[in-house]
């Protein structure tokens, strides 16, 4: 995805509604209306980002229905089925305290409340069940849990995160 690196992905449409051009889009969003009354969103077609202009929009849940400017019929709508949406990074609603976007993080300096300097967050690895720091302290990889419960202060202006390391967590990667 470093061809979209100053874009974010907001959402897939999935499928055609009616037969005038209007499309459904899932929302891959924890609020889903901060992007309702968009202008614009950039559609990734053949691995270009192309903007479209929305004439019309309903939100119900997680699912916009969508009718882009110069889309008229069934057909020239059922050609956007499955293709990704996105939005500039500078589009993302303001976050505040100990809420982060992943990307925002990347070189901040994570230290440990009692072990002190971890290293510096190389990646956000969002596994499943999990989303990790990648830190690397002294040429070890060290995987952080990103949870409230470990993550103690965010420091945009420092570019810091004071964390409490679940107990053992450091010396597993650290000591090993």
């Amino acid at each position: 995805m470093d061809t979209f690196q100053d874009y974010f992905y907001l959402g897939l449409i999935t499928k055609t509604h009616g037969y005038d051009g209007k499309v459904v889009a899932f929302i891959d969003a924890d609020n889903p209306s901060a992007y309702e009354n968009r202008e614009m969103v950039f559609l990734n077609i053949h691995g270009k980002l192309v903007p479209y202009f929305i004439e019309e929009r309903s939100l119900k849940n997680n699912k916009l229905i969508i009718k882009f400017q110069d889309v008229a019929t069934g057909e020239q709508a059922a050609d956007l089925v499955k293709k990704e949406i996105y939005l500039p990074l500078s589009a993302l609603p303001g976050l505040s305290g100990n809420k982060f976007y992943y990307h925002e993080v990347k070189g901040f300096m994570v230290t440990d409340e009692a072990f002190g300097p971890v290293g510096v967050i190389e990646d956000i690895l969002d596994y499943p069940a999990q989303a990790v720091m990648q830190v690397f302290h002294e040429g070890k990889e060290v995987l952080i849990p990103i949870n409230d419960a470990v993550i103690l202060k965010l420091d945009r202006k420092k570019k810091t995160v004071l964390i409490r390391a679940p107990e053992g967590l450091l010396d597993l990667y650290i000591n090993s």
